[in-house]
């Protein structure tokens, strides 16, 4: 910089009178000209010139313009600062005036005023020194193997900048930290990167799979452009770690971005540099926070994008995840392309419901379900339960949960796809054994030193009162410290935790005519869902309640049509006897849990079920779940979610699964143990749901007195 030569501002400059205070050399001020010589100044000189001298001028502080030209000048402040005219906005309402955006230089000094009108001109000393950036820049080595064309304009870019502009500087900061040819170099080893993909995360094999065939062809073609995932699944089944761990896997820099809530596509693109206090987008910002140019990205929370008036967020992921142009993404305050083709993006996703579809189709979906009780248990015991032990300074010695009080915790104390609520009771369980662990010190500590205590049977009396502990589970002297390792078992657990939250209460559930069970997809995993109904004396009605959205309440008419077309061929009757099972008779079907919406086509079979046991008074099996959609001529069509909602009925110790026919290939994605220990009906009609349903089947009842034709 010693070398570069000073700028000289011209030593005759207009002069803007202002009364606006101080323009300080490299600030930016907004100032008002509706007086007549500074409506002359702007007029003559920034409107009509047509050089870079031209947008030069002087600005007087604290001075009024007189109203009129026949007025005299008023006593000028001997020191101005030199400004740059930025941007020039006119209007005529409610009289001609203009607005001036200007930027400080440095301080002159009038040293002669040549001339007052049109519009006063000076002739002026300049005080401060500016300096020019040397024209002779050399671009950084990472440029050198960009584009030919690129080259060019980034050059001509540079060269054009002016350093003493802070908007200017800001923005070559920002030029230069860009990671534009920077990256790290892949770990392309296969084994390894399993042996590390297996001990971060126990199943998910869709997920690991899909990260070694990455790295598979990346041995085989190095110019490989990064694909885009997208991790669909419940909460808590380690979407966002399993993006950690593929970053760690492959050797790359890894950057989270949260789009929860996110309703302006200037998070994602970036703001243009003529606004105040404009920025970089999250893209581009992170990618200056990891300097290199392939980082594995998270999009963390995809399908909770919002939209307002600032724009729709989702469309400008459009480009950022499209392979075919993602290479030459343009955020708005760079203004210049960024090739972002070799960055791994993995987006995470609760449900593709809300995701748009053109978004949806740019990404590869990857589902990842829910865990069974028995990863659950090898989870907890590989991952959960030693991170406990480390945040709360335990140890093996001090503690030891077996596998069936894990058991219990998963199956009493939590009901969900993910293990975080598992993660949050084990969490609880070591703080109640750190607070024993702690107490059992003391306890030592003073049981050393009887000493310290008075002498005699009331002293003794008195070190027993003081040091009672509370019991986890029971102990024969509570004034002894407790014995190590402390055994977590049913009774602790309860002292804990408290009473079981959650209980086998199907069979109680199923005790009377009208109830079936059915299963339900939602994006916190698979539930099992109770479908009651009752009828009365009435006119006729259906009424249904439990907040149902309107595919599930057509899904309730389709089923009593079907019913009452087919009541003689089960013969169902209503109370009256009637096959017109609506005669006389109001029907009311309930789905428990009534503040949480339902819908969708799935619980169509259970609601025939539901009503064919209230109609024949006959109780559903209760080992039973069911899932499927129907259709006026009895049949049932195939649904989604099938492998969530095994799991589900599994974790509710249900035995015997019906599924529409069609549904049968998605069992192939459940796992080997949890078919073991289920039953699966593969229905086509509603008659072989019915079959299913009920013990003994559900017969065809023959019509009594049938005649046999005689043409």
């Amino acid at each position: 910089m010693s070398s570069a030569s000073p700028i000289q501002i011209p030593s005759r400059l207009p002069l803007l009178l202002t009364h606006e205070g101080v323009l300080l050399p490299g600030s930016t001020m907004r100032t008002s000209v509706d007086s007549a010589r500074n409506l002359q100044l702007v007029r003559s000189r920034l409107l009509k010139g047509t050089s870079l001298q031209s947008t030069i001028l002087g600005v007087i502080p604290n001075t009024p313009d007189p109203a009129s030209d026949a007025q005299d000048l008023p006593p000028l402040h001997r020191i101005g600062t030199a400004a740059l005219a930025v941007q020039v906005v006119g209007s005529n309402w409610p009289k001609p005036h203009y607005t001036l955006l200007v930027t400080g230089l440095c301080r002159f000094q009038i040293v002669q005023v040549l001339k007052e009108k049109p519009y006063p001109v000076a002739h002026v000393e300049q005080l401060d020194r500016l300096e020019e950036f040397p024209s002779t820049y050399k671009p950084r080595a990472e440029l050198g193997e960009l584009s030919e064309q690129f080259y060019k304009y980034a050059v001509q870019l540079v060269d054009m900048l002016d350093m003493s502009i802070p908007a200017v500087a800001k923005l070559r900061r920002l030029l230069d930290n860009l990671p534009w040819n920077k990256s790290t170099t892949d770990r392309l080893d296969i084994r390894a990167a399993r042996v590390l993909l297996d001990n971060d995360h126990y199943a998910m094999e869709k997920l690991k799979k899909r990260v070694l065939e990455y790295l598979a062809v990346r041995q085989l073609k190095s110019s490989l452009k990064g694909p885009i995932l997208c991790f669909v699944g419940p909460p808590g089944v380690g979407k966002t770690s399993v993006g950690r761990s593929v970053a760690k896997t492959l050797g790359r820099e890894f950057h989270r971005i949260a789009l929860g809530g996110v309703c302006d596509q200037s998070d994602i693109r970036g703001h243009r540099r003529t606004y105040v206090g404009s920025m970089p987008g999250r893209i581009i910002n992170g990618l200056k926070t990891v300097g290199v140019n392939n980082p594995v990205f998270l999009l963390d929370e995809v399908d909770k994008l919002g939209k307002s008036l600032q724009g729709d967020p989702a469309a400008a992921l459009l480009e950022v995840l499209d392979p075919e142009q993602n290479h030459n993404f343009t955020d708005h305050y760079l203004n210049v392309a960024f090739d972002l083709s070799q960055v791994l993006f993995i987006a995470t996703a609760n449900t593709t419901a809300t995701i748009p579809a053109a978004l949806l189709d740019r990404m590869e979906v990857i589902p990842v379900p829910g865990y069974t009780q028995e990863e659950k248990i090898e989870i907890a015991h590989r991952h959960l339960i030693p991170k406990q032990l480390e945040h709360h300074g335990l140890t093996p010695l001090q503690i030891q949960i077996p596998q069936p009080t894990t058991l219990d915790i998963i199956t009493r104390y939590t009901r969900e796809a993910g293990v975080r609520s598992l993660d949050r009771k084990l969490g609880a369980i070591c703080r109640a054994v750190a607070v024993k662990v702690a107490e059992g010190q003391r306890k030592e500590a003073k049981l050393e030193c009887p000493d310290t205590a008075p002498e005699g049977e009331g002293g003794r009396e008195h070190v027993f009162k003081d040091t009672e502990p509370e019991s986890i589970s029971d102990s024969p002297d509570l004034a002894l410290p407790p014995e190590m390792p402390i055994l977590i078992d049913f009774h602790a657990l309860k002292d804990i935790l408290g009473p079981p939250m959650y209980d086998m209460e199907v069979s109680e559930r199923l005790s009377q005519p009208g109830v079936a069970i059915g299963l339900a997809w939602t994006p916190l995993g698979g539930e099992i869902m109770f479908v009651e109904a009752s009828r009365m004396d009435g006119e006729g009605q259906l009424t249904l309640t439990g907040q149902l959205g309107d595919v599930m309440k057509e899904s309730a008419h389709l089923a009593i049509s079907w019913l009452r077309s087919n009541a003689k061929k089960y013969h169902l009757t209503n109370a009256s006897g009637s096959f017109d099972l609506l005669d006389n008779t109001d029907i009311h079907l309930h789905f428990p849990a009534g503040a949480v919406t339902k819908d969708g086509p799935s619980a169509g079979v259970t609601i025939v079920t539901c009503l064919a046991s209230l109609f024949s008074g006959r109780l559903v099996r209760s080992d039973v779940a069911m899932t499927g959609e129907i259709t006026l001529r009895g049949l049932v069509l195939p649904v989604g979610g099938i492998k969530d909602k095994v799991l589900a009925a599994h974790r509710a110790g249900l035995k015997c699964i019906v599924i529409p026919q069609r549904n049968e290939k998605d069992l192939e994605e459940i796992p080997g143990h949890v078919r073991q220990d289920l039953s699966f009906v593969r229905a086509g009609r509603l008659d072989d749901v019915l079959n299913a349903a009920f013990d003994g089947g559900f017969p065809v009842q023959a019509r009594p007195g049938a005649l046999d034709s005689k043409l």
